[in-house]
Formats: structure tokens, C-alpha cells, sequence
């Protein structure tokens, strides 16, 4: 048996038309996943959902346009896709925000709010709203992905870090209660990843040679890999892992 083999498979992953989120959506497809697009741009993923269906040859990815930061676009994104994909085997949940990039003490409530509620709150939503469509007699997966900030105090992401140590606890916390119903929870955590995400910082030459130096492989990550621990985690290769976090950093946090 192909420990990696995911044919038969529905995923949903959260802000996968581009960057991280699109490696993974890709690369579960490849695995033979059936997978669900989406972002808040419907034109977005339908072009992300096109570009994986003519890599794999055949229907592998539908669009299927959320703002996880509005509950009721979060309940209608899995309603939609049960009933185009049938029930759900894996959710990654990637789609995240910084509104703020500054000192800590200067954000006002407005950014902070949103901080926590997209990157801690929606992933509570998704959870919850996937939960009624994901079948327990599989080995179901849901993956969060967090960040290296959730372990370190980084200058002009405050509150980013804060909502990212949380949602490890949210990790936790839900692969303890969902383990009864054969669904496994756990957290991806990656280092700096040369994406559109990370462009404020890594578009200045200092500042991206900066991030380089701080990592023992001395360079940033790419987004693929980070797909390739997304499509273990959503396999029967970690089947027995649960409530864990996995570090993908170019080895920074032990330097």
C-alpha cells in the first residue's frame, strides 16, 4: 500500500489560489485528491483550479470562492462542497491575515480584532462547519498552518504571533476532542516562505539577505516545501500522529 496515496480523497483548502495554499492544493491532487479551491477572488480560483486540472490531466480541483473571515460564506463553502465533492477526507487550513506590520503598542483595535479573528477565530469556524461533513469512518485530517512566530517574539508582527500561538493551542485542543471520531488535527509551523504573503519583507535585498543569514540552510523556504508535510499529514503515512506541530524553518528556531 502507497502510504501517500490520497485517491478518493476531498479536500478543502482554505486561500489556495496562490502561494503556499496552491502547493498544497497541487500537490494533494497529484497524491490523487479530489480538491476544493478557495479564496476570496472567484476568478482567482477558478484560474488556480484550471492550472491543477491541467497539470493532473483530468477534474481534479473545483473553484469554490469564501472569505473565511464571513461565518456564513464559511458554513456555504462546505455545504457546496459536499455536495460537488460528497464527504470531506482532509481540510487545510491555510488562509491567514496581518493587517499590521509595526510595533506591537501601536496596533488599535480594528487590526487586532481581524488578526484574531482570521487566523484564530475562522479556523474555529472551519473546523466546526467542516465537522458535519467529514465521515469518521476514514482517517480524516485537518491540518492548520501556523508559523514559527507562535514560538518567537518577532519585531512588527505582535498580534500575527500572538493569533499563531493560539492557534497551536487550537490544535490541540481539537485533535483531543475529535480523536474519538478517527479525525486527526495538526499544525504546520513554516519559517520565513518566499511567497506574496512574505513580499513586504523580503522585496527589500537587506532585509531578505537578513532572513537568509538566520536560518542554517541559509536561504527561505519555498511553498512546495511546505505542500510535501501538508500531503503526510493528510495521509495514512501520519496516521497515528495527532495534536502535534511540525517545524518547516530551514532550521532558524534552534539557532
Amino acid at each position: 500500500m502507497n502510504l501517500f496515496d490520497l485517491e478518493g480523497c476531498n479536500a478543502v483548502v482554505t486561500g489556495s489560489s496562490r502561494g503556499i495554499g496552491f502547493s498544497i492544493a497541487s500537490r494533494l491532487a497529484q497524491h490523487g485528491a479530489n480538491v476544493v479551491i478557495s479564496s476570496r477572488k472567484e476568478a482567482s480560483c477558478v484560474k488556480a483550479a484550471n492550472e491543477i486540472n491541467q497539470t493532473t490531466g483530468k477534474i481534479s480541483a473545483v473553484p469554490i470562492r469564501a472569505d473565511i473571515g464571513n461565518r456564513a460564506d464559511v458554513t456555504s463553502l462546505f455545504a457546496n462542497a459536499s455536495k460537488v465533492l460528497g464527504k470531506i477526507n482532509i481540510l487545510i487550513c491555510n488562509a491567514a491575515s496581518s493587517p499590521h506590520f509595526g510595533p506591537f503598542s501601536d496596533i488599535d483595535d480594528t487590526q487586532f480584532k481581524k488578526t484574531l479573528e482570521n487566523n484564530v477565530l475562522s479556523n474555529h469556524w472551519l473546523i466546526q462547519d467542516a465537522l458535519p461533513h467529514m465521515s469518521s469512518k476514514n482517517n480524516c485530517s485537518i491540518v492548520l498552518i501556523s508559523s514559527i512566530s507562535a514560538f518567537r517574539a518577532y519585531p512588527f508582527m505582535g498580534a500575527y504571533s500572538v493569533s499563531k500561538a493560539a492557534e497551536l493551542q487550537l490544535t490541540r485542543s481539537y485533535a483531543q476532542e475529535l480523536a474519538e471520531r478517527n479525525i486527526r488535527v495538526n499544525a504546520i509551523c513554516p519559517g520565513v516562505i518566499d511567497t506574496d504573503f512574505a513580499k513586504g519583507v523580503l522585496s527589500d535585498p537587506s532585509a531578505r539577505k537578513k532572513f537568509e543569514d538566520s536560518t542554517l540552510l541559509s536561504r527561505v523556504g519555498q511553498p512546495d516545501e511546505i505542500a510535501g508535510a501538508a500531503v503526510f499529514f493528510s495521509s495514512n503515512a501520519s496516521s497515528f500522529i495527532t495534536g502535534q506541530f511540525l517545524v518547516i524553518d530551514g532550521g532558524a528556531t534552534i539557532i
